[in-house]
C-alpha cells in the first residue's frame, strides 16, 4: 500500500481512486462496509482511504485521555488487509483546520488527489469548523465529475457498529464484543520495556507495554494472545492497570506474561490482543496473595484459550 502525507505532492500513479473519507479508528466492520461500497461504486479504479494524522480531536482538544483504538502503522495494516491500496493520511494542522470546506473539495479531493469516486457516511462533516455536509460533498462533486456514495452505518441487534460504541465497550470491559463490532480481536502495540522485575520475582514474568496514545480500556486481568516480532502468536494473561498492590504509578501500563515462553523481548514491538476480561484490578494484602491470585488467573487464561 503507498501512503501519502501532504496532498499536494501526490504522483500521477496514486491520483484517480475510488477513496473513503473518514478518520477510520478501528477499522472496523461499517469501515469495511464503506471500503466495500467504495470499490463496488468504482472497481476500475484503485480503492483508497482518505483520513488524517493526527486525529483532529487531538489537535482541539489536547487535554482529553488518549482515546485511539488503532494508531497509525496499526491502522494501515489493517486497511491494507481490506484491500486498499493507496492511503492518504494527512497531516492535521492548524494550518490544515483552517482549510474552508470549499477549499477542501477543491484544493484537496480535486485538485490533490483527484479523486474519481467518494465514500463517506451521512453525518461526515469537514472543512473549518466542520463547515461542510454531505449535501456540500454531493453538490461540489456533481460539478466537478466526481461520483459519492453516502454509506448508511451497518448495524447489528445492538444498532450502529461505531468507533464509539466500540471504545465504550473496552472501558466497560467487553473486549469479546468489542471484537464482533470490529471484526477480530482489539489489540494494543507497544514496545516492551524495562520494568522492575517483580513479576519474575512471583514467578511470573511479564512483558511491559505503555499504553501511550492508545484508549485506556477497563482495568483489570485479560485473557491474551500476543503477536511477535516474527509473526508468531502466544498466548498468555496481562494485567492492565496502575498495580496497586506493588507500586501503583501515575500512568496505566500493560504487563503480559505469555505461557510457556522464556524469551528475551525487550525494545521488541508487540501486538496484543485482549480476547476475555478475567477480574477487576484490586489491592491484594501482600505478594503471596498477589503470586496466589496471578497463578488463578493464568489457570482460568488457559482455560480460555484451550
Amino acid at each position: 500500500m503507498q501512503i501519502f502525507h501532504d496532498w499536494r505532492a501526490i504522483p500521477p500513479d496514486a491520483r484517480g481512486a475510488s477513496v473513503a473519507l473518514g478518520n477510520f479508528d478501528g477499522v472496523h466492520l461499517g469501515h469495511a462496509s464503506l471500503l466495500r461500497a467504495a470499490h463496488a461504486a468504482r472497481p476500475d479504479v484503485p480503492l483508497a482511504v482518505l483520513s488524517f494524522e493526527p486525529h483532529p480531536r487531538e489537535l482541539f482538544r489536547p487535554d482529553d485521555p488518549p482515546f485511539h483504538l488503532t494508531l497509525s502503522e496499526a491502522r494501515a495494516e489493517a486497511l491494507a488487509a481490506l484491500g486498499v491500496s493507496v492511503l492518504y493520511e494527512l497531516r492535521f494542522d492548524r494550518a490544515f483546520s483552517q482549510l474552508s470546506a470549499t477549499a477542501f473539495i477543491a484544493e484537496v479531493l480535486d485538485a490533490g488527489i483527484g479523486a474519481r469516486h467518494l465514500a463517506c457516511g451521512p453525518d461526515f462533516a469537514f472543512g473549518h469548523r466542520r463547515g461542510g455536509d454531505v449535501a456540500l460533498l454531493a453538490a461540489s462533486a456533481a460539478e466537478r465529475g466526481i461520483g459519492l456514495s453516502i454509506v448508511p452505518p451497518l448495524l447489528d441487534a445492538q444498532g450502529p457498529i461505531s468507533s464509539s460504541r466500540i471504545r465504550r465497550l473496552l472501558q466497560d470491559g467487553y473486549p469479546e464484543h468489542a471484537a464482533a463490532a470490529l471484526g477480530r480481536p482489539w489489540s494494543l502495540r507497544g514496545v516492551v520495556a524495562h520494568g522492575d522485575a517483580r513479576g519474575r520475582t512471583l514467578g511470573f514474568p511479564t512483558a511491559n507495554i505503555a499504553l501511550g496514545r492508545h484508549l485506556e480500556p477497563a482495568r483489570g486481568v485479560y485473557a491474551i494472545t500476543a503477536r511477535l516480532p516474527d509473526g508468531r502468536s502466544v498466548p498468555g494473561v496481562a494485567n492492565l492497570g496502575r498495580r496497586p498492590t506493588v507500586n501503583e504509578g501515575p500512568e496505566s501500563r500493560l504487563e503480559a506474561h505469555l505461557f510457556d515462553f522464556s524469551e528475551d523481548l525487550y525494545d521488541q514491538t508487540l501486538s496484543v490482543s485482549l480476547h476475555a476480561f478475567l477480574r477487576a484490578e484490586r489491592k491484594f494484602a501482600g505478594l503471596d496473595d498477589l503470586r496466589a491470585q496471578i497463578a488463578a488467573d493464568a489457570a482460568e487464561a488457559r482455560r480460555y484459550r484451550a
